[in-house]
């Protein structure tokens, strides 16, 4: 594997899944075997990321000048290692287009929740890796974070494996939205560091 592509999905791919990907993006500047990409399951085709989104972006790092929605397709999805859906209803979505792809696919903040006690030694197999094989050590994270599934306790509330939809809410909506988004951007962003270092003792 020469790169590892990720895939962020969202509704109308204007506000919550170019957010995430712009933030990925930002965060894995250094690695340029990781490809980032998003679409929408009803995506607003060419329509550039609303306003406040694009504030968002910029203040927490992304650069959003260049995005044009779409709609996301089955070919999207059989093209990308991990798929980062926005929410449930994403996910659903996803099985439902391009079934095989469930098995990479999770909300975002799933994973992030799922990955949050994960440990050195649960990294084995990527540290078992060449160091310069960035694009397989990411690609056996996906199990890592499969593996805690019934090991990880549940969210109090389904909905907290969710990033609230902003789109034509208020400001407020959009901060909350961006206050559930950024920690598991940046709880991702700090497990790929992790595997991309870590060594067998």
């Amino acid at each position: 594997m020469e790169t590892f592509s990720i895939l962020t999905v969202c509704s109308g791919n204007i506000c919550r899944s170019p957010l995430a990907e712009q933030l990925l993006r930002a965060g894995m500047a250094s690695w340029p075997q990781v490809t980032l990409a998003s679409a929408g399951t009803v995506g607003m085709t060419g329509s550039p990321m609303t306003a406040q989104a694009e504030a968002l972006s910029r203040q927490f790092g992304g650069d959003p000048s260049a995005h044009s929605a779409r709609v996301l397709t089955a070919q999207h999805l059989t093209e990308a290692n991990l798929v980062f859906a926005m929410s449930r209803e994403h996910r659903r979505a996803i099985a439902e287009l391009a079934p095989r792809a469930i098995r990479y696919t999770f909300t975002i903040r799933e994973f992030a929740r799922l990955i949050s006690g994960v440990t050195d030694l649960d990294l084995d197999e990527a540290a078992g890796l060449p160091a310069d094989d960035i694009a397989g050590r990411f690609a056996t994270l996906i199990d890592v974070a499969a593996s805690q599934r019934g090991i990880v306790s549940p969210s109090a509330s389904a909905d907290d494996d969710d990033v609230v939809d902003p789109y034509r809410q208020s400001d407020d909506t959009y901060a909350e939205s961006a206050r559930q988004l950024v920690p598991a951007v940046d709880a991702v962003v700090s497990l790929f560091h992790r595997a991309a270092t870590v060594a067998r003792s």
